[in-house]
């Protein structure tokens, strides 16, 4: 029986992928320290769905505890440690950088030393399609050069995977660093658009639209990305023996080390994503339009060739199965 750890486990993601490897037979040690940048609620929602699995184990730890943390590796060896727990939010970053850093940077380096210390088959871990920051060229490629952070969210995940490649370099550990673009979907995070905009038009709200609307976003169904990590799990980072440290490739490296964008390669104007809820809720928003906001791009755009090519995968539902499955989530859970 495989063991995984997943870190940030009543979170969005943590909690679909905690669920799949559960179905799929798994062992599952989650853990996440429950805060409240969003509805406690809503966490606690998602790990009472998770609780019947007789191979699910949580426990409530703050990564940035040092101890805490290394107490969760001692005594076990996971196959697999899925690292998602993080603090999120492009926007909250500018307010509260503290907090980023304490549990982004710090967070992640505890967690790399569990590995380190206690032979962890493969480590993947979250980034984001926000290190991408000021670069305009696209499809966004992991063989892009991604140096140029406009948020220091973005700027944190960028540090996670300078300290993977560090320690996959010095300790053979076998690193994947994910980039995700825009996921959405049932149990989604209350700060995020399409969550937003659906309380917003079923309460009689405006909604506010940035960019005055020209926005486009990759935006990428749960299911999806769920998909991508479970495929790259049984696929650990491996060295590139085809890596030229005079011309090197930012996605991969002499080290088991790899980069990869989980996206749907596809991306959709904001406008359509909110034609969409519109039909699917049968109401019609009234939008209040806004300029750029700090920290924010306006577009991104996935080029997922070297999901593709490690996994044969790519995500493909597109934003009109994914958005009434949000809406039919939403109505039932919030019994709208």
């Amino acid at each position: 029986m495989k063991s995984v750890l997943v870190t940030g486990v009543a979170g969005f993601i943590g909690y679909h992928v905690a669920r799949r490897c559960l179905d799929a037979g798994y062992s599952v040690l989650g853990i996440d320290n429950i805060n409240d940048y969003y509805a406690v609620s809503l966490k606690e929602s998602r790990l009472r769905e998770l609780a019947p699995y007789e191979r699910f184990t949580f426990r409530k730890v703050d990564l940035a505890d040092r101890a805490a943390t290394e107490a969760i590796f001692q005594g076990t060896t996971f196959d697999t440690v899925i690292h998602l727990a993080a603090q999120a939010g492009v926007r909250h970053s500018l307010d509260n950088p503290h907090v980023y850093v304490r549990s982004n940077i710090e967070g992640f380096l505890h967690v790399l030393e569990g590995c380190r210390h206690n032979r962890v088959g493969h480590l993947l871990y979250a980034s984001s399609s926000s290190v991408y920051g000021a670069v305009t060229q696209m499809p966004f490629s992991v063989r892009q050069n991604v140096d140029h952070p406009v948020s220091l969210y973005a700027a944190t995940k960028k540090a996670n995977e300078l300290f993977a490649h560090s320690y996959s370099h010095l300790y053979g550990i076998p690193c994947s660093g994910l980039r995700f673009f825009t996921v959405y979907g049932p149990w989604g995070r209350p700060d995020m658009a399409l969550f937003l905009f659906t309380r917003a038009i079923l309460a009689g709200e405006p909604i506010r639209v940035f960019a005055h609307g020209q926005m486009q976003r990759d935006f990428t169904y749960i299911d999806d990305v769920v998909e991508g990590i479970v495929r790259l799990a049984e696929a650990p980072a491996a060295g590139n023996p085809a890596w030229d440290s005079n011309a090197p490739d930012p996605g991969t490296s002499g080290a088991p080390y790899r980069i990869y964008n989980i996206g749907s390669h596809r991306p959709v104007p904001l406008l359509r994503l909110i034609e969409v809820l519109e039909t699917c809720l049968g109401r019609t928003a009234r939008k209040e339009f806004l300029p750029l906001q700090p920290g924010d791009v306006p577009a991104t755009y996935a080029d997922v060739d070297a999901l593709t090519e490690a996994t044969g995968y790519a995500p493909s539902t597109p934003i009109e199965v994914g958005v009434e499955r949000f809406v039919r989530w939403y109505r039932d859970y919030y019994r709208v």
